[in-house]
């Protein structure tokens, strides 16, 4: 057995305790925290995030082709697709896009109805947001609690529309319907208690030591950074940035409500956890004002002078008759050539619609302006530097789904 010496302890000193080297890491798609078919090669270096790379495309399925082969209408119910977590406010955003193009007046109570269901889908999207995030960084009670209040807007959709998730309730013009008597009356029991609903959310999580350890001081991005990288909504306004499409550029009936806009201070996950709270409780007081000062005499659709013009002497079979019919809906309405980019508050971020047109009844090429797809590109900044398990915790802050990313 060797002896050991002072020169032999000496040497050992000048040696590493621990020899390091980067470890290349495939987290996802199957990943059931990655929010969706997403995937993400990590280098890291022990535990800590050097360099993160998204992988994107899985869950392409040509939406934005498709466009090009339907008319204007009957590319509306596509739009549920694209977040099927928030549908109506996909279909809000494409539509405005399209009344842009045809420079419409849209009757003042369907103004009002597509504002409140728009904030109750706004609320949907951040209940949902809120249970998965908690889910993620390891609170479990928080999903239940946010989606009993989920379920019951949900079946305020149903009451609506006839569906809970798909709705395609939006249209040019207008809306497919005006509210019930039913509807109303449940939205006004439901924004009386919401309230009271927040405070618990509040309860379990505010001085919760996991989650205040999971969200504070995690993924911090700058003002400056955050405009930089093209982020918008929560993720924006959470770094301190007042801007807000509602307010920047009012459309439907935000100008007529009095509200405010939730601003962070240190650009963290907390901070954008604290907006979507805030935006939470604006988003009922918009509810409210909308429903109080709903306009009784009025349209929900505006006119649209359709491409077909009827021929009055022509006597229909009834097959004619409903060849007609058919030919009437799927020819729609005609827009004129050009080209117009129109962008729309959604709960994610700016969701905005670049459409260029031909003429005609259908688009000759169309844009998605994805708010998912867009944060994504800010994950690699946001993320250097921090563990692997905050990984999970920064796709949950930007509240990314990827039908709407990948297309």
């Amino acid at each position: 057995m060797a002896v050991e010496t002072p020169e032999t302890r000496e040497d050992k000193k000048t040696l590493p305790l621990l020899k390091t080297e980067e470890l290349l890491l495939n987290l996802g798609p199957q990943h059931p925290s990655t929010h969706g078919v997403l995937k993400v090669i990590l280098t890291l270096e022990g535990e800590k995030v050097v360099k993160s790379e998204p992988v994107l495309g899985f869950l392409h399925r040509g939406v934005e082709k498709i466009a090009e082969t339907i008319t204007y209408n009957q590319f509306i119910p596509h739009t549920d697709r694209l977040d099927y977590v928030c549908a109506m406010y996909n279909n809000f955003a494409y539509v405005r896009a399209v009344e842009k193009f045809l420079n419409i007046t849209i009757p003042e109570r369907a103004e009002y109805l597509r504002t409140i269901v728009a904030e109750v889908q706004r609320i949907i999207g951040h209940l949902f947001w809120l249970g998965t995030q908690a889910l993620d960084i390891g609170a479990m009670t928080v999903f239940f609690y946010t989606f009993r209040e989920r379920e019951a807007l949900l079946d305020l959709f149903v009451e609506l529309c006839g569906a809970r998730l798909t709705t395609s309730w939006y249209r040019v013009g207008g809306v497919e319907r005006d509210f019930t008597p039913k509807f109303i009356e449940g939205l006004y029991q439901f924004i009386e208690t919401f309230h009271t609903k927040i405070e618990e959310y509040d309860t379990l999580l505010i001085n919760n030591r996991i989650w205040l350890a999971r969200t504070k001081d995690i993924a911090i991005i700058s003002g400056e950074d955050a405009v930089n990288y093209g982020l918008s909504g929560s993720v924006l306004r959470g770094s301190g940035v007042d801007y807000d499409l509602r307010k920047v550029s009012p459309y439907g009936a935000y100008d007529k409500v009095e509200w405010t806009v939730p601003l962070g201070k240190k650009g963290d996950t907390y901070d954008r956890y604290w907006i979507r709270m805030e935006e939470m409780r604006e988003s009922t007081k918009i509810i409210k004002q909308c429903l109080d000062q709903l306009p009784e005499e009025g349209g929900y659709k505006a006119y649209l002078p359709k491409v077909v013009a009827p021929d009055k002497e022509r006597v229909f079979t009834d097959m004619e008759s409903m060849i007609y019919q058919f030919k009437l809906y799927s020819d729609g309405f005609k827009v004129p050539e050009g080209d117009i980019y129109c962008g729309t508050e959604a709960h994610k971020g700016e969701l905005g619609f670049y459409i260029v047109s031909q003429g005609g009844g259908k688009p000759y090429r169309l844009k998605i302006r994805a708010p998912s797809f867009i944060h994504m590109g800010a994950f690699d900044f946001m993320s250097k530097g921090y563990m692997i398990a905050d990984v999970i915790t920064i796709f949950g802050t930007y509240d990314i789904v990827m039908g709407e990313c990948d297309r």
